[in-house]
């Protein structure tokens, strides 16, 4: 049976399970009190801790994935897993208690998985005192990564920019269509790129959206204005989980996050004035920024690993041998956004930072994968404008600046980056940002920065917000638009259609790298296939 039969056997399982897998998950200790001579008990639902987010599957690597629920109380975590979807042979883990703490969030990290193979989980969570009373199982599955070269080809999506500009779940329109689109597609694994969340944009019960339609969201209390508290910003990680699915997504296709700035706020850096915002009460940034990371860690099916920067998102996942892909984060260790025309590498012109970017060069130099993937929150040489300053001059929120000449400002950084890497082959850009799509090639001999080897970047999103875009290009880096694919009209709803996720297809015998831009519905707007390159 190959791996979508069996996913779709499974599936029709789940949904047959969904009215008795209360009672599936505490007849082991039922039975095992009728054993012992003490009194059966069968819990009320009042009774029972729930699962109101469902399970996600993440940071799938090298024989390990996590695996993260939450509860509606203080209840402890217990995942079992197998290679079969009967559970005869499965291993059951007593995972950690989720608390209050943690808004009830908990995770495992399983290890020592078969690589290549299909991973079958049932997660429940059980009373901390009272182990006869469990709340009911939510079933997942997950594909591990191949050990060699195997006989079908390795299907990963990526997108971002999620329930933004006012758009949230309308279950007249279905619902956050495009997860069950990327779903039906049989993926992998998923790298989010970021905007996961818009704590700086409310939802409101309806919109107008273009043609006078109205647009009806479902609304909780933390969404309906700009997250301030801890609640509310962990409200809207929440909020995304309501979808159903969003949900059947989370339980199937393993999960890459990395984060950008409606986490906390619109274009934040640690220089962002509040002070003239009135739907802020809460103007200090900081302490704004130190809530949003807190619920996106909290609620990011991720891995944390025992390190000085407890918080810190740039890592590597690799995929076998055809795939390594490295998560960076364009958000954390920035300066503020400015004019961006320094002629100086400083703090203030700081993107990626020289700890992560050390990082990442010697990591690419290292990889032996044959493709290698840069998962970015930001496009390279795009026009991200962020308003004027105190000057009148344009201030940048990402790396372009509005100059087609020499690098200058935060293209200081890149360049950089761009020079040390122009050995490693088979480099390729991802990422989101701007809500629209679009596929770039950075040519050296059409750029006034020529010290790099010729790169594509894609460009996916959104997901399910407002579309924007076409933006400009700066040419320092010698961009041209291949293709790019835009509203008519700028904050078009999803009803618009302008919804974006982005497919590669590695094909382990040939190692081409096939690239597909697809809409809501389900189809490819643009391909472009990539021969693997020697060196």
């Amino acid at each position: 049976m190959n791996a979508s039969s069996s996913r779709r056997r499974f599936l029709t399982g789940t949904a047959a399970l969904a009215g008795t897998s209360a009672l599936t998950s505490t007849l082991p200790l039922i039975a095992h009190a009728a054993s012992t001579g003490a009194p059966m008990v069968v819990p009320s639902a009042k009774e029972r801790p729930g699962m109101p987010s469902g399970i996600q599957i993440g940071d799938v690597s090298d024989g390990r994935a996590i695996v993260w629920g939450r509860s509606d109380r203080l209840a402890r975590m217990v995942v079992e897993y197998d290679t079969s979807d009967s559970f005869r042979n499965a291993r059951r883990l007593m995972g950690p208690f989720a608390t209050e703490e943690s808004d009830f969030t908990s995770r495992v990290d399983l290890s020592g998985l078969p690589a290549g193979q299909t991973v079958f989980l049932r997660v429940s969570y059980v009373d901390p005192h009272h182990h006869k009373i469990a709340s009911e199982t939510q079933l997942g599955q997950f594909r591990t990564a191949p050990l060699l070269h195997g006989g079908r080809p390795l299907r990963f999506h990526w997108s971002g920019d999620n329930a933004g500009q006012g758009w949230g779940i309308n279950p007249e329109f279905g619902g956050m269509k495009i997860y069950d689109a990327m779903r039906r597609r049989n993926p992998d694994f998923f790298i989010h790129s970021g905007d996961t969340v818009y704590a700086d944009g409310p939802i409101l019960p309806e919109v107008t959206a273009e043609n006078g339609r109205v647009w009806k969201n479902i609304v909780t209390e933390e969404v309906s204005k700009v997250a301030e508290t801890l609640k509310e910003f962990r409200g809207r990680h929440a909020y995304n989980l309501m979808d159903v699915h969003c949900r059947n997504f989370s339980a199937e296709v393993p999960q890459i996050w990395q984060w950008d700035d409606h986490e906390v706020t619109n274009n934040y850096s640690s220089a962002k004035d509040l002070s003239t915002d009135a739907r802020y009460q809460v103007k200090d940034v900081g302490l704004l920024t130190a809530r949003g990371q807190r619920a996106f860690l909290e609620y990011a099916p991720m891995r944390f690993y025992k390190q000085k920067e407890a918080s810190r998102l740039y890592r590597k996942i690799s995929y076998g041998p055809l795939l390594d892909v490295f998560v960076i984060d364009m958000r954390s260790y920035r300066g503020p956004n400015t004019a961006n025309r320094q002629l100086t590498e400083s703090d203030a012109t700081a993107f990626l930072g020289n700890q992560q970017l050390d990082w990442l060069v010697s990591e690419l130099l290292a990889s032996g994968a044959t493709w290698k993937v840069i998962a970015a929150d930001m496009p390279i040489g795009l026009h991200v404008p962020d308003g004027k300053d105190a000057q009148g001059n344009d201030r940048w929120e990402a790396i372009g600046n509005g100059d087609d000449g020499a690098a200058s400002g935060r293209e200081l950084e890149i360049a950089r980056l761009l020079k040390s890497i122009r050995t490693v082959r088979n480099v390729v850009w991802l990422t989101a940002d701007v809500h629209y799509c679009a596929a770039h090639y950075y040519d050296p001999a059409n750029a006034k920065f020529s010290d790099f080897t010729g790169f594509w970047e894609f460009v996916a999103g959104p997901m399910n917000a407002g579309s924007f875009g076409p933006n400009k290009l700066d040419m320092t880096f010698g961009p041209s638009v291949v293709y790019q694919q835009g509203p008519t009209v700028q904050a078009a709803s999803p009803f618009a259609g302008f919804q974006f996720f982005g497919e590669v297809n590695i094909d382990p015998q040939t190692r081409t790298f096939s690239v597909d831009l697809i809409n809501l519905d389900g189809v490819s707007q643009f391909r472009k296939t990539l021969e693997p390159q020697q060196g």
